[in-house]
């Protein structure tokens, strides 16, 4: 969403000179960039950079609730109080929405607010290898947690989190010190964020349709799409404060906790899901990639698909130019090709 909104910021304002600025925050209320023609706006992780002449920068960040929208020029702006920032040219006027971050500030300076960011996920400069060795630095920490964090990569929000460690198998409290293939983990949150890019929706099933757009996130006590148990849901605040106090879901049966390494007891990590709702049943597993299945999801393909029974979708048709994610809901046959679903 990050991504796509810069590009739409860039296309609207790029090679063009500012005509309206109106900062509505207290600290930049009297700041004035017209005049200033626009360079470009980029995107670092979450944080969106829309660079002007004279070596200024304007630095906006979306946080939770936060959007930008683009109209025809013309007209004053809406009296709408939950705008925080229009920037317009003689084409176009840019509303900034509830944004979570409104400042100036100079161009050299941009290392002061994303600095800190770890290998931005869709960025040019994408580094898998310093995205894991960031994640292991605190062994410690539940899975969950280590994603939200921008430090260690940076452009995964809530949906995404939720959505890779169902896709991986992993309960979200797990301790990533425990989890084998971080590469597996990271690289499939990298394709996952490539394939929506360029999308106003976030699609993580490969189904467009209403309602059918995640495999977790956003479904509360609905059935898995994968075993029908209830999905559940948490917050993280209690093992690290959330300061965005965001909710996190999770399959009980398909996302288990790992029994504690070096115990006989059924105690299990610490989190909220001590006990796993699968009739009584233990088991270890590093996620669904330890299994012989695998789903088919073709990156950026368009076109006629049809659906498998349990929401699958099907890029087969596509196969030649398909990559395959971990995940044991569709038998494979050697021609690639789904053969029956299995739940």
């Amino acid at each position: 969403m990050v991504w796509r909104t810069a590009r739409l910021l860039d296309e609207a304002l790029a090679g063009r000179v500012l005509t309206h600025t109106d900062f509505r925050v207290p600290r930049f209320a009297t700041t004035d960039l017209t005049g200033r023609a626009v360079t470009e706006t980029v995107s670092r992780g979450k944080h969106l950079l829309t660079r002007v002449d004279g070596g200024l920068t304007v630095h906006t960040h979306l946080r939770m609730d936060g959007s930008w929208r683009i109209r025809p020029a013309g007209g004053y702006p809406p009296r709408d109080h939950r705008i925080r920032l229009v920037l317009g040219n003689d084409a176009r006027q840019a509303l900034g929405y509830q944004l979570g971050v409104v400042e100036v500030l100079r161009t050299r300076s941009e290392e002061r607010v994303v600095g800190h960011l770890g290998p931005d996920l869709l960025g040019l400069d994408w580094d898998a290898a310093e995205a894991v060795h960031r994640l292991q630095a605190d062994p410690d920490r539940p899975a969950g947690e280590a994603l939200l964090d921008q430090r260690n990569l940076a452009g995964i929000g809530n949906l995404y989190k939720s959505e890779v460690l169902f896709l991986r198998g992993l309960h979200p409290w797990r301790p990533v010190g425990s989890i084998d293939d971080l590469e597996a983990l990271v690289e499939l949150a990298r394709r996952l964020l490539e394939a929506n890019k360029d999308q106003a929706g976030q699609i993580t099933t490969g189904n467009p349709a209403r309602g059918q757009e995640t495999w977790v996130y956003g479904r509360p006590g609905r059935p898995c799409r994968r075993c029908g148990a209830a999905i559940r849901t948490a917050r993280h605040a209690g093992q690290r404060a959330d300061p965005e106090d965001r909710v996190t879901f999770w399959c009980p049966r398909c996302q288990l906790l790992p029994a504690v390494p070096g115990r006989r007891s059924r105690r299990r990590w610490p989190g909220p899901d001590h006990r796993a709702e699968d009739g009584g049943r233990q088991q270890s597993r590093q996620g669904h990639a330890d299994h012989d299945l695998r789903i088919v999801i073709a990156q950026g393909a368009r076109g006629d698909c049809r659906y498998l029974p349990g929401g699958i979708f099907d890029y087969c048709h596509l196969v030649a130019r398909t990559q395959t994610l971990a995940f044991p809901a569709v038998e494979m046959a050697e021609d690639g090709r789904p053969v029956r679903c299995r739940k």
